[in-house]
């Protein structure tokens, strides 16, 4: 009898889970499903914010795991399959709802571009987590595909533009933000920013500009942030290219 009183407290720890990060998860993977009822019910704008705040969860989750020290393989996992979620089905099912029912078999396509060009970059992120460089995502990380697809939402339906008129942009755009997403891009990941560094007073101030200006036109500024944002890794592709041919011109003949 005391050695099966001392094996149920030592497999009891071991299911155990981390409240706080996994609690952060569950509520990003709540706004995911919650963005996904929306576009259901053709509450577009409703689904495209709901986007958003799952993306602010989904960055305090990892954050707050690795300040408690509260990491596990457990938290990696549900993470990933609450960003299939928030990420991957609900911006697709938004873009469909909204843009692509008219377009048949072309409308599901697109879409499917983009939900399978997700699941494929959360799985490479996985597999390769131990060996990339930490400064820098392999592909467009799927938050910031989720943030173009519900952004551009978010402006055309502000700008009182439906579905039918943007259809063929929200086409590109997804088909885009898809393939970007399972490329081999390279795109900054900040992931070096030490905020546990002094910074020069500017900075302070520069911050406090960027969220008023963040206020003065919510859809646009975020739409526009991170369609520059997925730009951003062809550029360097383009930077890296020409360097590359200067520094071997034999290449070009």
């Amino acid at each position: 009898m005391t050695e099966m009183g001392d094996r149920k407290p030592m497999d009891l720890r071991r299911r155990s889970i981390y409240l706080l990060p996994n609690l952060l998860t569950t509520a990003a993977l709540f706004a995911g499903f919650y963005a996904i009822v929306q576009a259901m019910n053709s509450k577009f704008e409703f689904a495209a914010v709901a986007i958003f705040i799952a993306m602010v969860l989904d960055g305090l989750d990892g954050r707050v795991a690795r300040l408690t020290r509260t990491q596990s393989e457990f938290g990696a996992e549900y993470d990933s399959l609450s960003d299939m979620v928030s990420f991957g089905v609900a911006p697709s099912l938004l873009m469909y709802e909204w843009a692509f029912k008219d377009l048949g078999k072309l409308g599901w396509f697109a879409a499917f571009i983009y939900c399978a060009g997700t699941a494929l970059r959360l799985a490479r992120f996985n597999a390769n987590i131990e060996i990339v460089d930490k400064r820098f995502f392999q592909g467009l990380p799927s938050p910031a595909a989720a943030a173009v697809i519900a952004g551009f939402v978010w402006v055309m339906l502000d700008n009182h533009f439906s579905g039918q008129d943007a259809r063929w942009y929200a086409v590109s755009l997804t088909v885009f933000a898809g393939v970007s997403m399972v490329s081999n891009l390279r795109y900054y990941s900040f992931k070096n920013i030490n905020m546990r560094k002094s910074v020069p007073f500017i900075v302070i101030i520069l911050v406090a500009l960027f969220f008023i200006l963040i206020s003065s036109y919510p859809p646009g500024v975020l739409f526009l942030l991170f369609l520059i944002y997925a730009l951003s890794g062809y550029v360097l592709w383009l930077l890296g290219f020409r360097k590359k041919t200067t520094n071997n011109p034999d290449t070009v003949n």
